[in-house]
C-alpha cells in the first residue's frame, strides 16, 4: 500500500528532551485506533459512526471495533536524550563556562522557546479522527481497522470505493468471527455496485458500467445478475447505434423526414442517455440538416443561373453551412463547381482582354475550393496573354518567358504549353505577314499578287491565319477595283444619254462584273438604277392613259389599262393604288344605284314592293341603307301582323323576308313562332 504524502511527522526532533516524547509516544500509538484529521479520508462525505464499546456488539449493519486500551500496548523503554547524555560528560567546568557564554545562552533560549510553541503547536492540532486507510499497512492490520476503512470507502457511493470496500472485507478468512458480517456487506456492496453500473449504463457510460459489474465478486447474488444485465446492456446499445446510424444515413441522402421517423424510435429503447441526451442530439441534427438542404438548393439554383453576381451570392450561401454538416461534401462539390464557373468567367474577360476584370474575379474565389494553384497559373498566364496582345514579336517573347514560369507539376502546366505553342506559331505568322507587307506597299497589281502568295504561305493553324485572310482578301480587292474599274467607268459612259438603248448598253457593260469580284455589288447598284429608269420609260405611259381615263369619268377603261403594269416593276405599286380607289368609286356608284332601285321599288307601298327594297338594299352597305332596311321592315312587319287574321301562312312569308341586320328581325321571328303554334283544342 502507498502512504498518504499529507501525513505529517509523528516525532519531534532527536534533540527534544525524554519528558516531552511522552505524550508523543502515547499518541502514536494511539494512532492505529483514531488516526489523525490530516487523512484524506475527511475531505470525503462520511456516514454516521455508532460510538465504539468494548464488550457489546455493534449495530446491525457495522463491523465490530474492538478498542485498544493503553495498558494492552508495549510500553516504551525510558530513553535518555541527547542533551542529559551530553551533560553528563562534560566537566562542571566547562559547563559553567559554556553556560556563562552570553552568546550561546541567547542561541539556547531562543531554540528551545522555539521547540516549545513548535511541539505545543503540534500537541494542540494532534485531534482525534478517521483511520489514515491510504497509509495502512493491510496485512497486518486488524479486522475492525478493515471495517471501518471499507465502512468510509463504501459511503462514498461510487463504484470504485464500493469495491475497494468489497476487497478489504471480503479479505477476511473464512473462520473469522466477522466473516459472517463481511459476506452481509459484500452482498450489500455488490448489490449497490450494480445499481451504480446501472446507472452509469442509463448516463451513457457503458464500458464503465460492464468493468464495474464484472468485478462484481462471484459469491454474491448480483453476480448472477451481471451476465444477463451486460447482454441486456450491450442488446440496448447496439439497437440505439443502429437507429443512430440509420437516421445519420437517411441525412446524407438529404432524407430528413425518414431520419425524423427512425429517430423517433430512439424513446424506447430503454436508455436514458439515448432517450433524452442522444435523441435531442439527433433532433437538432435533423433540424439543421433541413436548414443546411434549403441553403444547398439556393445555392444550386444560383449557380444554375450563372453570371458573378449569383456565384457570389452562392459562395456566401455556402460559407454559411459548417463542416460538420451532412450536406457539406455536396456543399464542397458546389464550391468547387461554382469557382471553376468563376474561372471561366475569368477566362471570359481575359478572352474579351479585360485583365483587371479577370483578376477581379479570380480575387472571389475562396480558398475552400482547393484552386489556389490554379488561381495562381491563370494568374501568371494571365500576365503573359496581356503582353501577347500587343500583336508584337517582342511582346509576344514575354508572353512565352512568363508561361514557361508553370513547372510541370502545375495544374495548368498543359494550358501553359499550349499557349507557347501558339505564341511560337504567332511569332511566325507575324513575321511573315510583315514581309508579305512589305512587298504590298507600292499597290500595283503585281506587287500585291505577290505580298498574297506570301500571306498565303500561313496555315490555318497558325493564330494569325485569320489576319492573313483578311489582309489578303483587302489586297485582293484592291487588285479587282483596279481591273473592273474600267469597266464600270465605261458603263457609266454609256448611260450618260438617258434614252432606253444608253441604259440597256450600260447595263450590258455593268454586267460583265461577275458575283465574286469586289466591284460586283456597286455594278447591281447601278444596274438597277438603270433599270428602274428603263421600266419608268416603258410604263409611264400606260399609267398617264389609265388616270386620263379616270379623269373622264370612265373608271372601268382606267382601271383595265392600269393593271398593265406588272408586278416586280418599279411602277407597279403606284398603278395598284391607283387601282383600287378607282375601283372604290365603281363600288359605290354601283350601291347608289341599287340603293336609287330599292327607294323605287319601295315607294309602292305594296309588301311585294317592300320586300324588292330590302332585298335590293341589303347588297349595299353603309348607315344609309341600314335606315332604309329598317324601315321598310317596320311596314312589311305590319303587313304581316294584319294579314295574321286572314291568311297566317302569307303573315308567315311576309316576316320571313326582314332580313337579320335588320333592329325588327327579333319582332319578325317572334310573329313567326306565335304563328306556327298550333291552336288548341276546344274544350268539351
Amino acid at each position: 500500500m502507498t502512504r498518504d504524502r499529507s501525513v505529517p511527522k509523528r516525532y519531534p526532533p532527536k534533540q527534544a528532551h525524554a519528558s516531552e516524547l511522552r505524550p508523543r509516544v502515547r499518541q502514536v500509538q494511539d494512532s492505529t485506533v483514531r488516526p489523525s484529521l490530516t487523512s484524506p479520508a475527511n475531505d470525503l462525505p462520511q456516514s454516521p459512526q455508532p460510538p465504539l464499546q468494548t464488550g457489546r456488539r455493534s449495530q446491525p449493519g457495522m463491523p465490530t471495533r474492538r478498542v485498544i486500551r493503553r495498558s494492552h500496548l508495549p510500553k516504551p523503554e525510558p530513553e535518555r536524550t541527547v542533551v542529559e547524555s551530553e551533560a553528563a560528560a562534560i566537566p562542571a567546568k566547562r559547563r559553567l563556562a559554556w553556560l556563562l557564554n552570553w552568546n550561546v545562552a541567547l542561541a539556547l533560549t531562543a531554540t528551545v522557546t522555539l521547540g516549545s510553541g513548535v511541539l505545543a503547536a503540534a500537541y494542540l492540532f494532534q485531534l482525534p479522527g478517521l483511520p489514515n486507510c491510504p497509509a495502512v499497512f493491510w496485512p497486518l492490520a486488524p479486522a475492525s481497522l478493515r471495517f471501518e476503512c471499507a465502512r468510509i470507502a463504501a459511503s462514498k457511493q461510487t463504484a470504485k470505493d464500493l469495491l475497494e470496500a468489497i476487497t478489504l472485507v471480503d479479505g477476511l478468512p473464512s473462520n473469522h468471527s466477522l466473516r459472517e458480517e463481511a459476506d452481509r456487506l459484500v452482498e450489500l456492496w455488490s448489490q449497490q455496485v450494480l445499481d451504480l453500473a446501472e446507472e452509469s449504463f442509463h448516463q451513457g457510460q457503458l464500458k464503465e458500467a460492464i468493468a464495474s459489474a464484472r468485478r462484481i465478486p462471484r459469491k454474491s447474488s448480483a453476480h448472477k445478475l451481471v451476465e444477463n444485465r451486460i447482454k441486456q446492456w450491450e442488446s440496448i446499445w447496439d439497437e440505439a447505434e443502429a437507429i443512430y446510424s440509420r437516421v445519420e444515413a437517411n441525412l446524407r441522402k438529404r432524407n430528413t423526414r425518414n431520419a425524423l421517423d427512425i429517430a423517433v424510435q430512439l424513446l424506447e429503447v430503454g436508455n436514458r442517455h439515448w432517450q433524452t441526451t442522444k435523441y435531442n442530439e439527433l433532433s437538432g441534427k435533423i433540424t439543421q440538416t433541413r436548414e443546411d438542404i434549403t441553403k444547398l438548393g439556393d445555392i444550386e439554383r444560383l449557380i444554375g443561373w450563372g453570371g458573378l453576381e449569383n456565384a457570389v451570392e452562392a459562395l456566401k450561401l455556402a460559407e454559411q453551412i459548417q463542416p460538420s454538416s451532412y450536406v457539406f461534401s455536396a456543399v464542397q462539390e458546389a464550391i468547387v463547381k461554382v469557382s471553376k464557373r468563376m474561372m471561366a468567367l475569368a477566362q471570359e474577360r481575359l478572352d474579351a482582354k479585360d485583365f483587371k476584370g479577370a483578376i477581379a474575379v479570380l480575387e472571389k474565389i475562396p480558398a475552400k475550393a482547393n484552386l489556389e494553384k490554379e488561381v495562381r497559373d491563370f494568374t501568371v498566364l494571365a500576365n503573359a496573354e496581356s503582353q501577347a496582345w500587343s500583336g508584337s514579336i517582342p511582346g509576344l517573347e514575354e508572353a512565352i518567358a512568363q508561361a514557361q514560369r508553370v513547372s510541370k507539376d502545375r495544374p495548368l502546366y498543359k494550358r501553359a504549353q499550349q499557349l507557347i505553342a501558339r505564341w511560337q506559331l504567332e511569332i511566325e505568322g507575324v513575321a511573315q505577314l510583315q514581309r508579305a507587307k512589305v512587298l504590298a506597299q507600292s499597290g500595283s497589281v503585281s506587287d500585291l499578287s505577290a505580298a498574297i502568295a506570301t500571306a498565303s504561305s500561313l496555315t490555318q493553324s497558325n493564330p494569325r491565319w485569320r489576319d492573313a485572310q483578311q489582309q489578303m482578301q483587302q489586297w485582293q480587292d484592291n487588285i479587282e477595283t483596279q481591273e473592273d474599274r474600267p469597266v464600270l467607268d465605261r458603263a457609266e459612259q454609256l448611260a450618260i444619254p438617258g434614252d432606253v438603248a444608253s441604259l440597256q448598253a450600260a447595263i450590258a457593260q455593268a454586267s460583265q462584273i461577275s458575283s465574286n469580284r469586289a466591284l460586283h455589288s456597286e455594278a447591281q447598284r447601278r444596274i438597277r438604277q438603270w433599270t428602274e429608269a428603263i421600266e419608268r420609260f416603258q410604263d409611264q405611259p400606260i399609267l398617264d392613259q389609265a388616270r386620263a381615263y379616270a379623269s373622264a369619268g370612265d373608271l372601268p377603261s382606267a382601271i383595265k389599262t392600269a393593271r398593265q403594269v406588272q408586278a416586280g416593276r418599279v411602277l407597279h405599286s403606284d398603278a395598284q393604288n391607283d387601282i383600287k380607289e378607282w375601283e372604290r368609286r365603281v363600288a359605290a356608284a354601283t350601291a347608289q344605284q341599287a340603293l336609287q332601285a330599292a327607294y323605287q321599288a319601295a315607294n309602292a307601298g305594296t309588301p311585294a314592293g317592300l320586300s324588292t327594297a330590302i332585298q335590293l338594299a341589303s347588297d349595299v352597305s353603309g348607315n344609309e341603307a341600314d335606315a332604309a332596311i329598317s324601315q321598310w321592315s317596320r311596314q312589311l312587319l305590319d303587313f304581316a301582323r294584319r294579314q295574321a287574321t286572314t291568311d297566317m301562312a302569307g303573315a308567315i312569308a311576309l316576316a320571313q323576308q326582314i332580313p337579320s341586320r335588320s333592329q325588327l328581325y327579333s319582332e319578325a321571328q317572334a310573329l313567326i313562332k306565335s304563328l306556327s303554334q298550333p291552336a288548341p283544342s276546344p274544350q268539351p
